[in-house]
């Protein structure tokens, strides 16, 4: 792999914003890091093992949410390239064609590994259930593994509705996104003040494409004063945190009535805004350091396995907890002094385990040669992706567990069980494949 990054490095374009491939890997690596110090697994009085959450045994620690829920980040990162992927395909044509192969420029590293994900642990759960076997911590892995899987369909979204937005930041610039800012206030408003039901799960579009809209501004070169952006991101989350029904925690605490994440919340938007602003302050020494040959060629090397560590670094976790409770090694009690002993050589043998897993899968990740193109179709391209953002929403709900016995999870007024998660998923998958062959021109 070694030739093949330094290649890939000497290519560079002189004008890439080599930035954008660093917050695209720092903000994925700092979201496993997090899951990695939250996960909490202890064996309970009945002597069954139990995975808890440490930001919930130390409510103290969730101020630190304020730095690790970095999400905002990447989805801000995906509105860049989006736009500069979807201009580009767009020169000297446009129709049905433009947008199908745009969805598989877009998508192709993405989906492949997490059909490769959903696939393997989808085979494993079914023969477990069919052999009979289970119990304790496998349960909780079938549950928790796909849990990430939200942000998958998160993004998928955003990348079906990139030209309609695109649109819309070409003709209206800043107030497309102040649109998007004032629908996803107007929500909260809605819940907390007059308890409109189920109006807080428009928020899962308001608030990330908000996000995402930032990354066209950033595109264009609009996205200045970033002390202002942090600075007043940060006090009106501040506020709304002090004053407001809002709780510290930007990510989600089990037994919390509101959780900041699900659905999002207007401070949650707030967070992005602060977390963008301070990233975009760091650009300037940033872009410096990545100019050195050697770091640019760390940042290519991860980006080209950073999805593939995203999707298995629970399991990682996950199994060297197990590896724990079978070699009887003790599982002190989550947040004292034995337990944080333990925290980082645990975190080291998950990245080791991690490392195995991209060695094994990495090669879905790299993206293919064109192929002969099949008909173009924007509509069909659509019901694919529409496909795929249910199918992995659906099984992000659900998990793997009890494959054979129908349990389902709530998706929109919908019940979904896994086998019709993971069929939508493939078919979906497959449809983007098939009606977006020979892209070209992608902004990785």
């Amino acid at each position: 792999m070694g030739s093949s990054v330094r290649e890939l490095a000497g290519k560079t374009p002189p004008g890439r914003d080599r930035y954008i491939d660093l917050l695209r890997v720092a903000s994925l690596g700092t979201v496993v890091v997090g899951h990695w110090l939250m996960a909490a697994v202890a064996v309970g009085d009945d002597g069954r093992a139990e995975v808890g959450n440490l930001l919930a045994v130390v409510p103290g620690l969730q101020i630190l949410t304020w730095a690790l829920q970095i999400m905002p980040v990447f989805f801000f990162v995906g509105g860049f390239s989006h736009a500069l992927s979807y201009r580009s395909l767009s020169r000297g044509s446009e129709g049905p064609s433009v947008y199908s192969a745009f969805l598989r420029a877009r998508l192709q590293r993405l989906l492949r590994p997490t059909m490769v994900f959903i696939g393997v642990w989808g085979a494993a759960a079914l023969a477990l259930q069919l052999l009979g076997q289970g119990g304790g911590l496998l349960d909780v892995a079938l549950r928790l593994v796909a849990q990430p899987l939200w942000f998958i369909g998160v993004y998928l979204a955003m990348v079906a509705l990139t030209p309609p937005l695109l649109r819309l930041h070409e003709r209206w610039g800043w107030g497309a996104f102040g649109a998007l800012v004032t629908a996803a206030g107007a929500v909260d408003v809605a819940r907390f003040a007059f308890g409109v039901p189920y109006v807080e799960f428009l928020n899962f579009a308001f608030v990330w494409l908000a996000v995402h809209q930032l990354g066209f501004l950033r595109a264009d070169g609009r996205l200045r004063m970033p002390y202002a952006m942090a600075g007043t991101g940060l006090a009106v989350a501040a506020l709304l945190v002090a004053l407001g029904p809002y709780p510290l925690s930007m990510v989600g605490m089990p037994g919390e009535r509101v959780s900041n994440m699900a659905p999002p919340t207007f401070a949650l938007l707030c967070h992005g805004l602060w977390l963008v602003g301070a990233v975009e302050l760091l650009r300037a020494p940033a872009s410096r350091w990545l100019a050195r040959p050697r770091v640019w060629r760390g940042v290519v090397a991860a980006n080209g396995i950073s999805m593939t560590a995203f999707l298995w670094h629970l399991t990682a976790m996950l199994a060297v907890y197990g590896a724990q409770l079978a070699l009887d090694v003790p599982l002190p009690e989550p947040a004292s002094a034995p337990w944080w002993a333990q925290v980082l050589p645990r975190m080291a043998a998950a990245a080791v385990v991690t490392a195995a897993f991209v060695a094994l899968f990495r090669r879905f990740e790299r993206p293919s040669a064109p192929r002969r193109p099949a008909p173009a179709s924007g509509p069909a391209a659509a019901l694919g992706v529409t496909l795929c953002l249910f199918g992995v929403l659906g099984l992000s709900m659900v998990g793997f567990a009890g494959l054979l016995e129908g349990r389902s999870a709530l998706l929109i007024a919908v019940h979904v069980t896994a086998p019709a998660a993971v069929a939508m998923t493939l078919a979906g998958w497959l449809l983007v494949e098939r009606v977006g062959r020979g892209a070209v021109g992608d902004y990785a």
